[in-house]
């Protein structure tokens, strides 16, 4: 009888895909077409603020709660995700200068604040927030599918600690639902863009930049045969959204000490008000040329309204910019890979809806590098969604499988496999130009088998194929001289130069080492292909085989492995 209540239990498991951001949240499923797709909470937002408030003894939640840091800042939670799991002493309360500040209680972090009708201040525990915020997020769900959600695939930073998961995931069963997986927002990302339907699974590396409210996180992923490895990861904490809203804030303070003489930015709800105002410019700025900042009652009472158009903001926020761009140029140098090895960047985050940073970014990379953000690709998808899209994926993939068996796909025995460190591949014989095309890229996962077709000489006759190791090199070549033009003696703009240097052409080129086998197909007809096929096992040990595409015989060969 247990078991099969147990069976019911799991029968009637509802998931969904919830990203959990410092600044803000958003809750996805997948539509009854197969699309993901975001939830809008009761108010119309699809992103959520992860912000709490409190107006005697009644909770506001998101937007409501948000426009509370005006008015009732002391009782109104923000910016708290990051400290969960984590020590008072270990944390960085500066982005809560605006909202309830982070206490200590006993090791951890807590939030004094008027959370009843009573006059009685609180100390509410970062994990008890997150409770709140995460039951908060459930209910959105269910009401907005009319089916009780009771279950869900979350993201996180690639940075969080085990601690941080395991009280993540006590947080969301306290709040009723049950955490199928934690996925990194980097990979969710990735899964959103490769979940599509014209998508086509393909090995490729993808840069992906996290760019949020109040920090930044940019890493590199190895996407190879569907499965996602992580190569390297970049974080700054002090880079975000909020940057680019504070270069908004000091030009339009500057603008009203000029007319005022007062600084607005030393009032404190004259900064409250800024700071939002500020935000929503920042956004307006991202769609439309021009964008209108009015606050009533700014400081000392007097109403101020200004515009800004886009091209002086993105003169004022250059230096932010360059922050953003230098972070994802590092994150490339850290994974010891060129910018030429990178075939994707994804934009992730709120603030990846600027303009002006995918436009530098795209000048970072070659022409063939898909640069996936609403400025530079019409297909791109919305930057904050991406994550939650990933994350609801997830969860209509594990959501019929038992605690155990995800457990058991998602151990360290499974998940922490063995990796090529050198791209293997072919070289044909069968013409004078020999060229190594590689076949299985470095950072597979093992075990891995792929399939390829390749054409061979027009004339067709025998094929020898030696499958080699290679290792990919950057050649620099530098353009030739061009002429210079004799000037007359007398021209008057002599003492300046027309010539602009041409950067150095790069190319990616192999080398490759000893051929570790080689397969020879007799009689290959005229205009014919040969089909490869490499699989190589954890151990290192590959399995080959050779055949002309519509022969019936394949020539196979084997090598052992270092097990």
């Amino acid at each position: 009888m247990g078991d099969a209540n147990g069976v019911a239990a799991e029968a009637e498991r509802f998931a969904i895909g919830i990203s959990f951001g410092n600044t803000s949240s958003s809750i996805a499923r997948i539509s009854p077409e197969g699309k993901a797709e975001v939830i809008a909470n009761e108010e119309g937002d699809r992103q959520i603020p992860s912000i709490l408030s409190y107006i005697e003894g009644e909770e506001y939640h998101g937007t409501q709660a948000k426009a509370q840091l005006i008015r009732n800042s002391n009782n109104t939670v923000a910016y708290f995700r990051d400290y969960l799991g984590k020590e008072f002493k270990s944390i960085d309360p500066t982005p809560c200068h605006a909202s309830a500040h982070p206490q200590q209680s006993e090791s951890t972090v807590a939030f004094n604040i008027r959370d009843t009708p009573s006059e009685t201040r609180n100390n509410i525990t970062v994990s008890e927030i997150t409770v709140r915020h995460l039951r908060r997020l459930k209910q959105s769900a269910s009401d907005y599918l009319g089916k009780e959600v009771n279950a869900a695939v979350i993201t996180v930073p690639t940075d969080f600690t085990d601690a941080q998961r395991e009280a993540l995931v006590a947080a969301a069963k306290e709040a009723g639902l049950d955490v199928l997986q934690l996925i990194a927002e980097p990979v969710a990302a990735v899964m959103a863009y490769d979940a599509r339907p014209e998508a086509t699974v393909a090995d490729k590396l993808v840069v992906v930049a996290d760019l949020g409210g109040t920090r930044s996180d940019v890493a590199v992923v190895a996407s190879r045969g569907g499965m996602y490895t992580i190569l390297a990861t970049a974080h700054d904490y002090e880079l975000g959204g909020a940057s680019l809203d504070q270069v908004i804030i000091d030009h339009f303070s500057k603008e009203f000490i000029k007319m005022h003489k007062v600084d607005p930015r030393k009032d404190v709800r004259g900064l409250a008000k800024l700071k939002l105002e500020g935000e929503g410019t920042r956004k307006a700025l991202s769609l439309s040329a021009n964008a209108q900042l009015s606050i009533e009652s700014l400081a000392a009472g007097v109403d101020y309204s200004a515009t800004v158009n886009r091209t002086r903001y993105e003169l004022l926020s250059n230096k932010v910019f360059t922050q953003f761009t230098d972070l994802i140029q590092q994150v490339v140098k850290k994974a010891e890979l060129d910018v030429l090895d990178i075939d994707e960047v994804i934009f992730s985050g709120g603030a990846s809806h600027t303009p002006k940073i995918a436009q530098l970014t795209k000048n970072i990379f070659p022409e063939t590098t898909n640069i996936l953000a609403p400025s530079t690709c019409t297909t791109a998808i919305n930057p904050s969604e991406l994550s939650a899209r990933g994350a609801a994926v997830q969860a209509s993939l594990v959501q019929e499988f038992e605690h155990e068996d995800i457990e058991q796909s998602i151990h360290p025995m499974v998940t922490v496999t063995p990796h090529l460190t050198k791209a293997i591949g072919v070289e044909f014989t069968s013409t004078t130009d020999v060229t190594f095309q590689p076949l299985l890229a470095s950072e597979t996962a093992l075990p891995a088998r792929r399939i390829a077709q390749y054409s061979v000489a027009k004339e067709g006759g025998d094929v020898l194929v030696r499958v080699c190791e290679g290792v990919r090199d950057i050649k620099v070549t530098k353009p030739e001289p061009k002429a210079k033009e004799e000037k007359p003696a007398d021209d008057s703009d002599s003492d300046f130069s027309d010539d602009e240097e041409e950067e150095d052409i790069r190319e990616i080129v192999w080398k490759t080492e000893k051929p570790v086998a080689e397969l020879a197909v007799k009689g290959v007809k005229a205009g014919g292909k040969v089909e490869v096929m490499v699989h190589v096992n954890p151990d290192l040990g590959l399995q080959i085989a050779v055949r002309e595409v519509g022969g019936q015989t394949a020539v196979r060969g084997a090598i052992n492995g270092s097990a």
